[in-house]
């Protein structure tokens, strides 16, 4: 499995996958601000042909057919089992929408065959992402566009920056990950990414900071959304898998420690964390 591996599917098919489905509302919600800025830099009109890749549950593939049309169609394609499952529950009737669990960087795709190649947070996980990009370029047509929204470094993101740094006397430090190895923030380099893209035969390479709040949990008062922000810290990310082999006690601690980390934020309704991506657009040489 060249382009997304082993490891990456089982996870995707595994505890990974399931978890999102559970959180899909609260997740999309969370992410709703990224996806539709990297929506409007990928400017999808009326008619065009999209390619979704890592489409998750099916809410930016939705979106899209919303916004080509009845002339227009789009392919939104995943690895996870269970996010394509309920992304085909939740498609709209009449949609010129499908979706296939299929690995985008691998799997056949039509040659020249659409006019946008789109992803919100789907195109960090390939072992070989120039190899992927290429692959997935001649699938468009020449001059067709490519944009999504990738990760910035976890550093600067508060999903991952608050809870980790709130156990980190609590618990062993995991091993620094490799920066390029397959993962959430294996795009935070600018360079890399333009390397990665340049290698794959794109032009016009333009990757564009983008930083913005976002909401991390919800509930009807202040308490109960960080209540249910630490809940999610607990369900999905890094701080699941640091705790997964903890004693109660510990894990105890942690609720304790992440919950006073997401006090500080602010917010009512959700507590609100800042996060910090890239906007990359791309195009395809005539």
């Amino acid at each position: 499995m060249p382009e997304t591996s082993a490891y990456q599917v089982a996870d995707w098919n595994g505890r990974n996958g399931e978890q999102w489905v559970a959180n899909q509302a609260r997740l999309d919600q969370m992410l709703a601000v990224f996806g539709d800025a990297a929506i409007a830099a990928a400017a999808p009109a009326a008619g065009d042909r999209v390619l979704d890749v890592g489409c998750g549950a099916g809410t930016t593939s939705i979106a899209l057919a919303a916004r080509v049309g009845s002339r227009g169609r789009v392919l939104g394609v995943d690895i996870s089992e269970p996010l394509i499952r309920h992304a085909r529950s939740r498609a709209p009737a009449g949609t010129p929408l499908t979706f296939e669990l299929a690995d985008a960087g691998r799997t056949a795709l039509p040659a020249q065959s659409f006019d946008l190649l789109f992803s919100r947070f789907g195109t960090m996980f390939f072992d070989d992402p120039a190899a992927a990009f290429a692959h997935m370029r001649r699938a468009l047509r020449p001059g067709g566009r490519l944009a999504f929204v990738c990760w910035r470094a976890a550093a600067e993101n508060d999903w991952v920056r608050l809870p980790m740094g709130a156990i980190r006397d609590l618990v062993p430090p995991p091993p620094s990950p490799d920066p390029e190895a397959p993962g959430p923030f294996s795009f935070g380099d600018r360079d890399r990414v333009a390397r990665i893209l340049t290698a794959a035969g794109f032009a016009d390479v333009a990757i564009a900071p983008f930083d913005h709040e976002l909401p991390f949990g919800e509930g009807a008062t202040r308490a109960a959304a960080i209540d249910d922000a630490v809940d999610m810290a607990f369900q999905v990310g890094p701080l699941s898998r640091a705790l997964s082999d903890q004693p109660d006690a510990v894990r105890a601690r942690a609720a304790e420690a992440v919950r006073r980390a997401f006090a500080a934020r602010p917010g009512e309704r959700s507590v609100m964390i800042d996060g910090a991506a890239w906007i990359v657009t791309a195009r395809n040489p005539s």
